[in-house]
């Protein structure tokens, strides 16, 4: 499973932007793979920062490309 900075380093040179680790974390739920629950979360079951809608399908893509 790719890191969380694998992850930001390929979006950043393929789309141009840095996404949040709550946005991955939030997108690696969606997709069913186990992700822990940060330590300054407060609601296990709320998130404060979920991913943008826009942003969901470039995440899917970099982490199934980093697979």
């Amino acid at each position: 499973m790719p890191t969380i900075k694998q992850i930001q380093n390929y979006v950043k040179n393929k789309y141009g932007y840095l996404p949040k680790s709550c946005w991955i974390a939030d997108v690696k739920e969606q997709m069913g793979i186990e992700v822990k629950i940060a330590h300054n979360r407060e609601n296990e079951m709320y998130r404060k920062h979920p991913c943008p809608k826009n942003k969901i399908e470039q995440l899917k893509e970099a982490i199934n490309f980093l697979t």
